[in-house]
């Protein structure tokens, strides 16, 4: 009775074994996509090789710990259409290789939409009803329910019972420790998914926004895209280029943050912004005083 039963359960068990590797054959037929829709051209270039015969364009000036190694990553142009990089960036691992904390960045993305949220929500009490001054009916021998004013919180069209009362202001700060770990970790969740790139400048040779749309697409970059550079003026010509497009927007590296770059699809850096923001965000792993006196008086409203 006992062999039979290994028998009948053993039945098919070296087939689902067998598919639950991964790879070609773990999906069924129905659900491999047709290689004539396969676009190869959409393949997104590998991390650089260690062997790679490119120039280092951008070498890592802060100090790497010693557990540490650098990021290679590419360095690309926008003045001309093709794919080819440049060269090669080194990045530091503690802004842009960080452990992947999701709860920072859901914490830091939270504060952001509602530290300038103001609630213009307000209903009105009992006594700001208009109408209601006189007793709806005597006190005893009606047989109904003993009432002072129809404006009462139970009568229809009456004031609300603890309603909201606006404005009211959802101000609150995070601490500047938590907002720099959350900016680190959308560097490092870009680049570990290869939405982050890097480039040498912003100067393209044509203002006509049809040239930075080819230009996207030829480089596989997604659906929309935030370039990031230092600076208070940015060339002209990715001025006008960008000015009528609702996919593809400019910010300086001083105004970089979280939600904008959850927003877009990719990031673009230039090789200025990449040594700013090593340089404004390692800063803060070594400081050991508060940026700001505790003795400041704290208010809701400026």
């Amino acid at each position: 009775m006992f062999r039979c039963t290994l028998v009948v359960c053993g039945r098919g068990v070296a087939k689902r074994f067998a598919s639950s590797f991964p790879g070609e054959s773990a999906l069924p037929p129905n659900l491999l996509l047709p290689t004539n829709l396969v676009d190869p051209a959409r393949l997104r270039r590998p991390p650089p090789p260690a062997d790679c015969s490119l120039p280092l364009l951008r070498k890592c000036d802060a100090v790497v710990p010693a557990h540490l190694s650098p990021v290679q990553t590419w360095v690309e142009t926008l003045a001309r259409l093709d794919g080819e990089p440049l060269g090669l960036a080194q990045l530091h691992p503690d802004v842009f290789a960080v452990h992947p904390r999701l709860d920072i960045l859901h914490e830091v993305e939270t504060w952001q939409r509602n530290y300038k949220r103001i609630s213009h929500a307000s209903t009105k009490i009992r006594s700001e009803v208009r109408g209601g001054g006189r007793k709806p009916w005597k006190q005893k021998g009606s047989g109904r329910a003993r009432h002072g004013s129809i404006r009462s919180p139970l009568w229809k069209g009456g004031g609300v019972a603890n309603g909201p009362r606006g404005p009211t202001s959802y101000f609150y700060m995070l601490p500047m420790k938590v907002r720099v770990q959350g900016l680190k970790v959308a560097l490092s969740s870009k680049m570990a998914q290869q939405y982050l790139h890097i480039v040498d400048s912003l100067n393209i040779p044509s203002p006509d926004p049809q040239y930075l749309l080819d230009l996207i697409r030829h480089k596989h970059w997604g659906e929309s895209l935030l370039i990031v550079d230092v600076g208070e003026e940015f060339p002209e010509n990715i001025l006008q280029a960008t000015a009528s497009l609702k996919t593809v927007n400019i910010i300086p590296a001083i105004g970089l943050n979280v939600h904008s770059m959850l927003k877009h699809e990719a990031v673009v850096l230039t090789l200025e912004t990449i040594k700013f923001l090593e340089d404004k965000l390692l800063w803060h792993d070594q400081r050991y005083t508060p940026l700001y006196p505790f003795k400041l008086p704290y208010s809701d409203f400026p």
